[in-house]
This record gives structure tokens, C-alpha cells and sequence, in this order.
């Protein structure tokens, strides 16, 4: 992307729980003037349940919330809106949901080891993500191919120096 370029941009900020996609994706946001929607929040209230309860979601579960984060990523496009999302987008088919609302979105995938994030789940609170949940979500993660749109950071690296990264490689400098 030319930052000379006036078209708005997508940036969906991937990974499994504790990641720091929720941190990285506010970060990159804020420093590129872009609205950040956290896709967490719009989570239906039986998928909130079903978690809280140490429940995995199907992909029926996820279905409809990906529909309404597509929505919400083709609400910003067409108001011109640059947009930064976090959101799992766990396997290739909830990214393509995803991308009928931005279809040139940028994939800023957040990776580590299990004990990496399992340390990181475990030492935080979360209002309904158990530490629990994070084996069911890792083998159901589908890592994005690597590609022209597809960035990959391993979360040991600082979330600061992450988002300097990405800037750069959306901006071009």
C-alpha cells in the first residue's frame, strides 16, 4: 500500500487466544489513525455463555459473528474508514467470510509456542475466555498461507516493534 494512496484499508489482527491480537490490533490502530474494532465485543450472547462455560464453538457458533464482523469491516470501507479489527479468524473459511467485507484485507497473524500462550491465558483474566479453551482453538487454527497480504510475528516479539513492522510494510517505508 502507497501511503500516498487515498483508499482505506483492512487489517484483520489473527491468532488464538492470548496472542495479543486485542493489544497489537489497538496499538497499530491508534498508530495509523485507524478505527479499531475488537471482534470479541460482538460475540452473541450464547457464544459468550458457551465460552464462559469452557464450551469450544462449533463452526455454526462462529458463523453468524464472522457475518457481522464482515459487515462491520464493509460498514468502514464504504465511509472511507481505514479499519484495524481483532478477530481469531481461525480458519481459512472464517477468513473468507471475513474478506467478502474487505477483500484486499492485510492478515497480521500473531503466533507461538503452546507453553508461550498457555502462559499468557493463564496469567490473565479474561471476562469469558477460560485458559482452557486455548487446545480446542489451537487444533482448530488453520495458520494462513504465507502470501502478498499475510504478514506473521511471533508474540515474544514486543507489541510495539509488531506494529512498527506491520506500519511499514503497509506503508511501504
Amino acid at each position: 500500500m502507497n501511503s500516498q494512496s487515498p483508499e482505506p484499508f483492512a487489517v484483520i489482527v489473527m491468532g488464538v487466544s492470548g496472542c495479543g491480537k486485542s493489544t497489537v490490533g489497538a496499538l497499530l490502530a491508534h498508530s495509523l489513525g485507524a478505527q479499531f474494532i475488537e471482534g470479541d465485543q460482538f460475540h452473541p450472547a450464547e457464544n459468550v455463555s458457551k465460552m464462559a462455560a469452557g464450551q469450544p464453538l462449533t463452526d455454526e457458533d462462529r458463523y453468524g459473528w464472522l457475518h457481522v464482523l464482515s459487515n462491520q469491516l464493509k460498514l468502514a470501507h464504504n465511509s472511507q474508514q481505514s479499519v484495524v479489527m481483532s478477530c481469531s479468524a481461525l480458519r481459512e473459511s472464517y477468513r473468507d467470510i471475513l474478506r467478502l467485507g474487505a477483500p484486499n484485507a492485510w492478515l497480521v497473524y500473531l503466533h507461538a509456542s503452546f507453553d508461550v500462550l498457555n502462559e499468557r491465558v493463564t496469567a490473565r483474566s479474561h471476562q469469558y475466555m477460560p485458559a482452557s479453551l486455548l487446545h480446542s482453538q489451537l487444533a482448530t487454527l488453520e495458520p494462513p498461507a504465507k502470501g502478498p497480504r499475510v504478514l506473521s510475528y511471533e508474540v515474544t516479539t514486543p507489541a510495539a516493534d509488531i506494529v512498527v513492522a506491520v506500519k511499514t510494510e503497509l506503508l511501504g517505508h
